[in-house]
């Protein structure tokens, strides 16, 4: 989904759904990156990039 706009899980853009920015400098709305972290079977991984899923801090 668009950024300025927001994931598939919330009615509204705003404060609910925010960015946020992987250690790889990839950004997703934290509703679908917490989605895909959960739903990997093994250690997560960048959606885009593969590298191990980490929060930038």
């Amino acid at each position: 989904m668009a950024f300025d706009g927001c994931c598939p899980d919330c009615k509204l853009p705003g404060d609910d759904c925010p960015l946020i920015w992987g250690a790889c400098n990839h950004a997703f709305h934290l509703h679908c990156i917490l989605k895909w972290v959960n739903s990997q079977t093994t250690q997560a991984q960048c959606p885009m990039c593969r590298r191990e899923w980490q929060f930038k801090e």
